[in-house]
């Protein structure tokens, strides 16, 4: 399809730099699995067979913030969350700082004073004040920032965030946001839940934090960069037990249908199609696919509802395979691989990603 929808006329703020965290433990999945076994093989009849989901996911790695035997022991929930509010600050500075100060995709460093807004993305864990207020007592930010703290969306926060700071962007020209998303989803492991939903998450979640800049046009400096041309929510109505919490006395006890990839089969295509279509593009029209890695099975269904090779998913799935899926936080470990390549002038990207509701966030981005 030639591209005949002219997309320079209008405003277009850009992403100027990402920055992530490293957390402290890093996992290998054969640990995880042996940890796994020795926990539930008095629960499950099958076990040997249940487990080989640590092996089909080809995940070979995560991170999480505290140590393997931690999760051996029984947290209260008031526990678990206090253990997620230090390392979501602890962590947040880190990755505002190496988003601030990132040689590779700043000319300069960004001042904290600079900042005029903060969004904070997270699902794992609750705080007031939200803790973004608590990082604005660590780090030198104005005192007059804005704050904007979003909670529950899960796997889609990312790319809702960003779409939520481009907005932002749009209505003050000459602002300079960050968004951080912080996601511990280790902290929510229940050790007595014997559901294959729980099975699942173990087999797949981690830890991971990622802040991203993001300025109007008025702030933006000559370097290509991706700007950030349209974005799109969709929401599926009455699909509350697809994904998500059910929030119980002990803590957030995981809610995961396996008829996920499916519903990406028969349910993204055609959203996708209409929202490029909207913005006078085809899906061929986009070199660079910028998705969460919800799982490997959800990478397949991107592949087979998109018609797209695996080469335009390879950055996710080796997100996937190193890390894991760190919910919302996960599409800024891969947008940071896809702004570290010399992605030529005119070309166009796709983010996007999934969560509860069921629903579906994306982003058209244009390298200009």
């Amino acid at each position: 399809m030639n591209n005949t929808f002219d997309h320079r006329g209008g405003s277009m703020p850009a992403i100027l730099s990402v920055g992530t965290a490293s957390l402290p433990y890093k996992v290998k999945q054969e640990e995880v699995c042996r940890y796994v076994k020795q926990l539930f093989e008095h629960s499950f009849p099958h076990i040997d067979r249940l487990l080989t989901i640590f092996d089909n996911g080809e995940i070979q790695s995560r991170f999480f913030a505290q140590p393997l035997d931690w999760y051996q022991k029984d947290h209260s929930f008031s526990e678990k969350n206090d253990v997620y509010i230090e390392s979501a600050v602890h962590y947040g500075c880190e990755a505002i700082q190496n988003c601030l100060q990132n040689d590779l995709f700043l000319e300069k460093p960004i001042a904290y004073e600079e900042v005029e807004a903060i969004f904070y993305i997270s699902t794992t864990g609750i705080a007031t004040p939200s803790v973004e207020a608590r990082i604005m007592n660590r780090l030198p930010f104005s005192p007059y920032t804005k704050r904007i703290p979003i909670w529950g969306l899960g796997c889609a926060g990312g790319v809702a965030g960003l779409a939520r700071a481009y907005e932002y962007c749009l209505a003050f020209p000459n602002a300079t946001v960050l968004v951080i998303a912080a996601e511990f989803c280790s902290l929510t492991f229940q050790p007595h839940d014997r559901s294959k939903s729980n099975m699942i998450g173990t087999s797949l979640f981690a830890d991971g934090v990622a802040c991203l800049c993001v300025a109007g046009d008025g702030t933006i400096d000559a370097r290509i960069r991706p700007r950030i041309v349209a974005t799109q929510s969709i929401f599926m109505p009455h699909s509350e037990e697809v994904m998500g919490w059910d929030i119980r006395d002990e803590g957030l006890f995981v809610i995961f249908s396996k008829n996920i990839p499916s519903l990406i089969q028969a349910w993204l295509q055609p959203n996708v199609e209409a929202f490029l279509q909207k913005n006078g593009l085809a899906m061929n029209d986009i070199r660079h696919f910028i998705a969460h890695p919800g799982g490997k099975k959800v990478i397949m269904a991107y592949q087979e509802a998109l018609k797209i090779g695996e080469q335009k998913t390879k950055i996710s799935f080796d997100i996937l395979r190193n890390f894991g899926n760190m919910s919302s936080a996960t599409v800024y470990f891969v947008l940071e691989q896809f702004m570290k390549q010399p992605i030529p002038k005119g070309d166009y990207g796709l983010m996007v990603a999934l969560g509860p509701g069921f629903s579906a966030e994306f982003t058209l981005l244009h390298w200009e």
